[in-house]
């Protein structure tokens, strides 16, 4: 039986990226493992999760390398996200960033290149960098992580800095803060919020009422927390998968919808903020 579509989100330059797709945080860093994560990032592929999410940072480099195995022979097919780090990210250090990251992964191109986070290197020079790649071809586009509504701002006050097409941050049901400013933020310039850690590192999977929830409609508790990001159009979604059975549950969440009234239940568990909030990292 096939698989449905991924549905998809557009990007500000026009192409789109798929709604869902796999982080790979802490993968790759123990070599026990190596096969069952291999596994896991082949099944998300063979299942339509083509959208992975990698960095530089994670594992120093292994995780990329696992990717690297994982899509060597369908890199065609697959959306591949990386990021630098703040402290490469001069014009140059992210230009040779990206070429190291390249290597690691085995692909002469990367489809999404972003900030890791904001650090003391000038804004203006890593969108040096980033534009260089595009026009190198190495990248097809890239964006920044971890960025609030004042840093985009910032960013985009820049010479290119307007040429961002995303913002990965952490949003989830316990995490709504940039339902405030953020998101709003995001839609007026028609770019898609990337949310990272759907289930907050785990801690939702233990909350009551997203358990007891899950519990009456059949799903696992990570299925409804991933589900109920899923459910604005506009935000696409990295859940890390490190067994073939997990990223098949966080496949399936796709499908999954809520009732008026059941989102309702949850806004009173997990209120949205009346107020501006600091950006929450992990």
């Amino acid at each position: 039986m096939t698989e449905p579509t991924i549905r998809t989100v557009s990007l500000p330059n026009g192409t789109t990226m798929p709604a869902l797709g796999m982080g790979t945080w802490y993968l790759g860093e123990q070599p026990a493992r190596h096969d069952t994560e291999l596994a896991a990032l082949r099944t998300g592929i063979e299942i339509g999760l083509t959208l992975i999410d990698t960095a530089e940072m994670y594992g120093e480099g292994a995780a990329e390398e696992l990717v690297g195995q994982a899509v060597a022979d369908r890199r065609d097919d697959i959306y591949l996200v990386s990021k630098v780090l703040p402290h490469h990210a001069t014009r140059q250090g992210t230009v040779h960033a990206c070429q190291a990251s390249l290597r690691r992964l085995g692909t002469d191109h990367l489809d999404m290149y972003l900030l890791h986070w904001q650090g003391r290197v000038p804004l203006a020079e890593t969108v040096q960098g980033f534009e260089e790649l595009v026009q190198a071809g190495l990248i097809g586009c890239w964006g920044v992580s971890n960025f609030d509504a004042p840093d985009l701002d910032r960013l985009v006050s820049v010479p290119g800095g307007d040429q961002v097409q995303t913002d990965q941050v952490l949003y989830n049901l316990g995490r709504r803060g940039p339902e405030y400013d953020l998101i709003p933020r995001c839609r007026q310039a028609g770019m898609p919020l990337m949310a990272y850690s759907p289930v907050d590192h785990g801690r939702l999977l233990e909350h009551s009422a997203v358990r007891d929830m899950a519990t009456v409609k059949g799903v696992t508790p990570a299925q409804l927390a991933i589900a109920w990001v899923l459910r604005i159009p506009d935000v696409s979604v990295v859940a890390k998968a490190s067994t073939r059975a997990h990223v098949r549950e966080n496949r399936a969440a796709m499908e999954i919808s809520f009732s008026q009234a059941e989102l309702e239940q949850l806004e009173a568990m997990f209120p949205a903020p009346s107020s501006k909030e600091p950006l929450d990292m992990l």
